[in-house]
């Protein structure tokens, strides 16, 4: 399955929930430069079940990408137009993989430049998204946005190996094996 790098943003540190637009997104191994998930580590919050808030753990969740396809899904949900990638907090809009929220963990994103990134799993909806969508848009989905995204809000990943990502870039993916 091939597919295409379409827009990419990074997340300021800060509170701020979107993402802003950038140009090129610099990876290494402890993600986006300048990014507010990167690190190589992270600590349990909410988000981690099963393990208690407050433990360290490896930055399994670097990077965050969306399927185009999958958000204009949620946006006819949602009854919008359109839903903008950064108003989800993503770094990347791929399109060209329509169910890239489904892929399994362990499935790698191949960028034509060498950049390598490891799936870890869906990017579960949440209300502060949810937030920045309604502010943007002054359509009230907070009790929807939700439901709407499940299953379609896109992965997050770990970088493998390091690069220049560009808007353009083909990727493939690379499949584990073991569906």
């Amino acid at each position: 399955m091939n597919g295409r790098v379409v827009r990419l943003a990074i997340c300021a540190p800060g509170r701020v929930v979107a993402s802003q637009p950038a140009l090129v997104l610099v990876l290494t191994s402890h993600g986006i430069v300048g990014d507010r998930h990167a690190g190589p580590a992270l600590i349990a919050g909410p988000r981690q079940k099963g393990v208690a808030r407050g433990t360290v753990l490896p930055n399994t969740r670097q990077v965050s990408l969306v399927s185009r396809e999958e958000s204009a899904q949620v946006a006819h949900a949602l009854s919008l137009p359109s839903l903008d990638f950064t108003w989800l907090a993503a770094n990347l809009e791929l399109e060209g993989i329509p169910a890239l929220t489904t892929l399994p963990s362990g499935h790698r994103l191949v960028f034509e430049g060498g950049v390598r990134l490891v799936l870890e799993g869906e990017n579960e909806p949440c209300r502060k998204v949810a937030k920045v969508i309604a502010a943007a848009t002054g359509v009230a989905v907070q009790s929807s946005f939700v439901k709407a995204a499940w299953g379609r809000r896109g992965v997050v990943a770990w970088v493998e190996t390091g690069g220049t990502l560009r808007p353009g870039e083909l990727v493939r993916v690379e499949t584990t094996g073991r569906e």
